[in-house]
C-alpha cells in the first residue's frame, strides 16, 4: 500500500484553467488523497487563488505564472514542491507543443512529472535522459498496463450484492466525476460506507482507491478491468454502496462512453450529469446535444436499469437562474433535479438510499 498523499504537488494548467480543458487541474485543486496541491501553474490567472477562480471560494492555493516562479514559492518547508502534475485535459488528450519545455524546466528542478494524456514523457528519449540525470520519476497514468495484468469480463459482478450507482452524463467534461465524490461525501456523512470507482486518470490522480484508466485499455479488456475495479471494491471494503464515474456521453460524436460502464459494471440505478445552457457538445460545433428525454431513454434502453436524478453542472447560468432550470427539467422529465455543487448532495444521496437493500443499510454510530 502506498503512502498518502505522495508528495507536495504543482498543478500545471498554463492557458486552460476554468475551462473545460483544465478539468484534471480543477479535480485536484477540489481534492486529491494521492498529493497535497500547494500551487497551479496558469500565467493567465496568475497572483489569484485558485479556488476563487474556479468555484468562487478562496481555497488558499495560489496560481503562479510560470513554473519556476511557482517552483521558488514552493521551494521550502511545508509546501515544498516535489512533483509537478499536468492538469490540463484537452480534447484528443495530447500534450501542447509549448508545455515541453515546462516540463523539462519542471525535470531540471528536481520535480517528478505525474502526466495523464496520450504522449508519454517515459518515451521522450530526451526528457527520460533528463529525468534520470536529476533523479526524478516520469509516470505516465495512460500507459496500457501489460496485457498480463488486464482482465477479462468473468460474470463476477454478479456477486456484487451492495448498491451500485452510475453517474452517467449527456457530454464530455460536464461534471460526473465531481458529483460522484460529493455523492460519496453525502453518503459518508450518514455513516454509510462508500467508495468510488474511478474510470479516468483524474480519479486515479486524486487517489480513489480503485480505478480503472479506460483511456489506456485495450479495448478487449475494457469490460473486464470495470468489473474487476467494481467487485474488488465489494469484495475488500464492503461497502453499502459503490458510485461508478462515467466518461464522455452515450451519443457524443468524439467521446462516446457509458456503454461498458452499463454493460460491465451492471448499475442497478444511475444518475445523470447534464449542463442545460450547454447547447453543442463540448469542442464541437455544429454538433448539437441530443435532447435530455432521448439520452434518458437510451440509458435505460441499453441498461434495463431507471435513471432516478439530474444532476446539473450550471456552466452558463446565474446562481438565481440555477432553481428555475432545475424545476424545467423536473417538470419535463418527471426526475429529481440538483446542482450538488452548490447545494450538496443530502437530497440525491437520500433518494440513491432507498435503493439500498435493507441488508445493506449501515447502522451509523450511536452519538455519545
Amino acid at each position: 500500500m502506498s503512502t498518502r498523499p505522495e508528495g507536495n504537488a504543482l498543478v500545471y494548467c498554463e492557458g486552460a484553467f476554468g475551462t473545460t480543458n483544465g478539468k484534471t487541474a480543477h479535480g485536484l485543486v477540489r481534492r486529491t488523497r494521492r498529493y497535497r496541491v500547494v500551487g497551479v501553474v496558469d500565467s493567465r490567472h496568475a497572483d489569484k487563488d485558485a479556488g476563487h477562480v474556479l468555484d468562487g471560494k478562496s481555497n488558499g492555493i495560489p496560481i503562479h505564472h510560470d513554473v519556476l516562479r511557482a517552483f521558488r514559492a514552493c521551494q521550502s518547508g511545508p509546501t515544498r514542491a516535489t512533483h509537478l502534475v499536468i492538469g490540463l485535459a484537452p480534447d484528443g488528450g495530447r500534450l501542447p507543443a509549448s508545455a515541453r519545455q515546462d516540463i523539462i524546466t519542471a525535470i531540471q528542478l528536481g520535480l517528478h512529472i505525474d502526466c495523464g494524456l496520450h504522449d508519454f514523457l517515459t518515451e521522450d528519449s530526451e526528457l527520460a535522459r533528463l529525468a534520470e540525470k536529476n533523479g526524478v520519476r516520469l509516470r505516465d497514468i495512460r500507459k496500457t498496463p501489460p496485457r498480463a495484468e488486464l482482465h477479462f469480463f468473468s460474470g463476477r459482478i454478479a456477486e456484487v450484492d451492495c448498491l451500485k450507482v452510475a453517474v452517467l452524463g449527456t457530454d464530455s467534461a460536464v461534471g460526473k466525476r465531481t458529483t460522484a465524490w460529493l455523492l460519496i461525501d453525502g453518503f459518508e456523512v450518514t455513516g454509510m460506507r462508500a467508495e468510488l470507482v474511478g474510470t479516468g486518470q483524474t480519479a486515479w490522480m486524486q487517489g480513489a482507491r480503485h480505478s480503472v484508466i479506460i483511456d489506456s485499455l485495450i479495448n478487449d479488456f475494457v469490460a473486464g478491468e470495470i468489473e474487476h475495479a467494481v467487485y474488488s471494491t465489494w469484495k475488500e471494503q464492503r461497502p453499502d454502496v459503490i458510485v461508478i464515474e462515467g466518461q464522455g456521453s452515450l451519443m457524443n460524436p468524439a467521446y462516446p462512453g457509458g456503454f461498458e460502464i452499463l454493460a460491465a459494471g451492471r448499475p442497478d440505478v444511475v444518475v445523470l450529469q447534464h449542463a442545460p445552457a450547454r447547447q453543442e457538445y463540448d469542442g464541437f460545433p455544429g454538433y448539437p446535444i441530443h435532447p435530455l428525454k432521448q439520452q434518458i431513454q437510451a440509458i435505460e434502453l441499453i441498461s434495463g436499469k431507471p435513471v432516478v436524478a439530474i444532476t446539473i453542472n450550471h456552466e452558463g447560468l446565474a446562481a438565481a437562474a440555477v432553481p428555475e432550470a432545475c424545476h424545467l427539467i423536473w417538470t419535463s422529465t418527471g426526475l429529481p433535479t440538483h446542482d450538488v455543487l452548490l447545494n450538496g448532495s443530502r437530497e440525491v444521496t437520500e433518494l440513491l438510499a432507498s435503493y439500498i437493500p435493507p441488508k445493506r443499510k449501515a447502522t451509523p454510530a450511536a452519538v455519545t
